[in-house]
Order: structure tokens, then C-alpha cells, then sequence
């Protein structure tokens, strides 16, 4: 068994710098994400014309691999729009941001209808306004409920942001690429890679365990 780790021990920190870029993008993503999908979640719990036309929006980049999708926006639409040449970086944030925002809308829809209706239609008995219903009833209680399933999809958005290695962001990954091209060694560095996104995914587990309880505590 051909197993050596002394040509990828000095690499580390190189690899060790692609988790800000990881981070930084699912961050963006995450936050982006959060406020267009909880927009899109309140459209299309309605019923009308542009609740529809999102509804086949989110449709679309639910039912599209986040790969065709970073082509598509990187590759191909400069074909199409004159002028269009996006970086590596722009197109990453742009398509992690929409993707995110798919996903995060269903579940913020799911997080609206699991209120209790006469809450809402209480308030609105007593005049209260829209904005105080919003953030002061569908907000916290709709998190509360959906908030596991809010921390698994930033943990799968950190996991996916793997795919940009593609269209060369220097991530995690690319840079692994980078790292057993020159060395050879791409078992061992696939090894480390692997204990970084391990690392990540289970701090953010447990630190998002911590949070839910502590929401679940607050809102009693």
C-alpha cells in the first residue's frame, strides 16, 4: 500500500484557505437565499398570476442539477447576451444564491402554513398590521418550525459548493485538484479534503443543535 503523506502535509494550509471561499459563498448564498426564498415563500403561498410564475421558477432549480445550472449561467448564456462574461466568482454567488433561494422558499412555505390560521386571523382582528403579523408571528414561529431543515440545506450548501470547482473558483476542491497534480498524491489529499468538509459539516451541526434549542427555549 503506496500511502505517504509527507509531500501533502506542507499543502495544508493551502488547502485550509480554500474553506473561506467555501464558507464565504455558501454565507452569500445562505443570506441571499434566505431573503429571496422567504419573498418567494409569501408569493406563492397566495394564489395569482406571479405566484405561478415562481412556483415554475423554483420548479426549474429544484428539478436541475446546481451543475447544469453553473454551466448554463457561465458558459452559456455569454454565447447568447453580447458583452455578458461573467467571472468564476460572480457566477458562483449568482447560481448559489437562486439555487438556494429554490429550496429555502419550499421550506419557508412549509414553515408559513404549519401557523396556527387563528393566530394570524386574531391579529388581524385586533388591527394589527401586516408587518407586525410578519415578523412578529410568521417569522419567529415559522422558523422555529422549519429551523432544522434551514441549517441542513446551509450544510448541503456548504457540501455543494464543490460543483464551482468546474468553473475554476478556488475552493476547497480545486484546490485539491491543484494540489494532486503537482504531488501525485491524490489519495492523501483527498483524505485531508475530506476531514475539512467533515469538520465543517459537524461543527455547523451541532452548533446549529445548540440554536434550535435555544429558539425552541426562547419561544415557549
Amino acid at each position: 500500500m503506496n500511502i505517504d503523506f509527507t509531500r501533502i502535509i506542507p499543502r495544508i494550509p493551502y488547502l485550509l484557505q480554500g474553506v473561506q471561499v467555501t464558507l464565504t459563498i455558501a454565507l452569500v448564498a445562505a443570506l441571499i437565499g434566505s431573503v429571496l426564498g422567504f419573498i418567494i415563500s409569501l408569493i406563492t403561498s397566495k394564489k395569482g398570476l406571479l405566484g405561478r410564475v415562481l412556483f415554475l421558477f423554483v420548479d426549474f432549480f429544484r428539478g436541475t442539477p446546481l451543475y447544469f445550472q453553473l454551466f448554463f449561467y457561465h458558459y452559456g448564456l455569454p454565447q447568447v447576451i453580447p458583452g455578458f462574461l461573467p467571472t468564476a466568482y460572480h457566477s458562483a454567488f449568482v447560481i448559489f444564491s437562486i439555487n438556494s433561494a429554490a429550496y429555502l422558499s419550499e421550506i419557508f412555505r412549509a414553515g408559513i402554513q404549519s401557523i396556527d390560521k387563528g393566530q394570524i386571523e386574531a391579529a388581524k382582528a385586533l388591527n394589527i398590521s401586516t408587518w407586525d403579523i410578519v415578523t412578529g408571528i410568521i417569522i419567529p414561529i415559522g422558523a422555529k418550525n422549519v429551523l432544522p431543515a434551514i441549517i441542513n440545506e446551509f450544510i448541503t450548501l456548504i457540501k455543494e459548493t464543490s460543483v464551482a470547482a468546474v468553473i475554476s473558483v478556488n475552493e476547497i476542491m480545486r484546490r485539491h485538484t491543484i494540489v494532486a497534480g503537482t504531488t501525485f498524491r491524490a489519495f492523501e489529499s483527498l483524505i485531508i479534503v475530506g476531514l475539512i468538509y467533515y469538520t465543517l459539516t459537524k461543527t455547523l451541526s451541532i452548533a446549529g443543535k445548540v440554536v434550535e434549542r435555544k429558539l425552541r427555549y426562547d419561544l415557549r
